[in-house]
């Protein structure tokens, strides 16, 4: 899931310069949507990882990992 997270933080990052280098107001407005859309996808895909690695710390407690 990391190369998720990775691959959408680069994308944010991308999509954050394209704004910033477009001249057109609705290309500006464009990237900057995607900015925000891969931005969250990249807090969700954080928050899963964080939640599976506190399952599988649980799962090491309680005896449950083979």
């Amino acid at each position: 899931m990391s190369r998720d997270l990775d691959f959408y933080r680069a994308r944010r990052d991308e999509m954050t310069k394209a704004a910033g280098d477009a001249s057109l107001a609705h290309v500006r407005e464009r990237c900057e949507r995607a900015a925000a859309a891969f931005a969250e996808l990249a807090a969700r895909a954080e928050r899963a990882q964080v939640m599976r690695e506190r399952e599988r710390q649980r799962k090491e407690e309680a005896g449950l990992t083979s």
